[in-house]
């Protein structure tokens, strides 16, 4: 474009949400595409900490959540979202009309809906994007007023409105560069590994998950003469993971720590089996770092989605699954056992894995971001 471009980003809540859209934004400024930008989210999302600590401008909307079934437990908050949401829409028109935006990007979560009906109210164009293989209830609302759809996954296609598919277009979920360059001996000298027994890394995110900590104790002791393994179990549980009692001659192979942060690259590139959620973001890396994995999907979530994830990677022969609500240690071990075992095997997983993966993401994104920008461009001076 020959102006600054202005752009419009909304999306977050979660790390889903919000991450993609600052990888995407990260590609324009790697194109040195002269540009503004404006974040709109939720003062309590990651969205508000993340543009803080990134020096990005933001406003914050009040909205209400879009639920699938609300619950009676939650009447009187069901009642005041129904009340938020047309508050949320009213203070998202001001803010975009203000800023009169040449593109609005939305990744995603409930707070991307006000945003994408003051888009289409002030006639500007909107890029949403889906992260995950089924297309939650807020994109699939904000798909009958997008400009242009971007999905992670072909899968996703079946999920949209029929009058929206023609508009889609399959980018694959950006994925933070750095995670793409982790070195493998930097995360052997800093947790002291071997190079006897393969390497696991075990995460259920940054707040660590009952579960996986649950079946992790449970399997250790049969686990550790086979594998080493380095467990972001988080910060709450790191007491409980150090206490769990392990043969004397085996404990140095179990790591536990309650968060990892800039380390995550090297400790995927260092990892043979990956043990995760199935979250969207989860699934993205897995796929571009090509890691074979056993997922442990969070069930319930909004429309079953990382159980489809799940799902979706194993049918690909990407990842072992278990995709029952209560999976035991036993199954656990059934699914890991195998490709401890068998060098080739996580080979051939981490190819699958790979051919899933868009290492060009942001890429792909950014040029459907800016082919919306300068069509939108062309329109509004076509009709002066």
């Amino acid at each position: 474009m020959s102006r600054t471009l202005r752009l419009l980003i909304t999306g977050g809540g979660t790390g889903g949400h919000t991450y993609p859209a600052l990888t995407t934004l990260s590609a324009v400024q790697r194109r040195q595409v002269p540009h503004d930008v404006l974040w709109v989210g939720t003062a309590n999302g990651l969205e508000a900490r993340i543009t803080a600590e990134h020096g990005i401008p933001f406003k914050a909307i009040t909205t209400g959540k879009l639920r699938r079934r609300p619950n009676l437990k939650e009447l009187g908050t069901n009642i005041a979202d129904v009340f938020r949401i047309p508050v949320g829409v009213f203070q998202a028109v001001g803010h975009a009309a203000r800023y009169l935006p040449d593109v609005v990007l939305s990744t995603g979560g409930y707070v991307a809906v006000p945003i994408g009906v003051a888009a289409k109210l002030i006639r500007r164009p909107l890029v949403m994007h889906e992260q995950t293989t089924v297309v939650g209830l807020a994109n699939r609302i904000l798909a009958r007023l997008a400009t242009s759809i971007a999905l992670s996954h072909e899968s996703s296609l079946e999920y949209l409105p029929a009058a929206a598919r023609a508009k889609a277009v399959v980018t694959g979920n950006p994925v933070r560069p750095e995670l793409l360059q982790g070195n493998r001996a930097a995360a052997y000298d800093l947790f002291g590994l071997t190079f006897e027994v393969p390497l696991i890394y075990v995460t259920g995110g940054a707040q660590g998950s009952k579960q996986i900590n649950t079946l992790i104790a449970e399997v250790l002791p049969r686990l550790l003469p086979h594998a080493q393994i380095v467990h972001q179990c988080g910060p709450a549980w790191i007491d409980q993971m150090r206490a769990v009692a392990l043969p004397p001659e085996l404990a140095d192979r179990y790591h536990p720590v309650p968060y990892v942060g800039a380390e995550l690259a090297d400790l995927f590139a260092a990892a043979d089996v990956v043990i995760s959620r199935s979250g969207a973001g989860t699934v993205s890396e897995l796929t571009a770092i090509g890691k074979p994995s056993v997922l442990i999907p969070l069930i319930p979530t909004g429309g079953d989605e990382q159980r489809k994830n799940a799902g979706y990677l194993a049918s690909a022969g990407a990842a072992r699954a278990l995709l029952e609500p209560r999976p035991t240690a036993e199954q656990l071990l059934a699914e890991l056992m195998p490709l401890l075992a068998d060098p080739e095997l996580r080979s051939s997983m981490g190819q699958a894995a790979a051919a899933l993966g868009r290492v060009d993401a942001a890429d792909a994104l950014c040029d459907v971001l800016l082919r919306a920008a300068h069509l939108g461009t062309a329109q509004a001076q076509g009709s002066r």
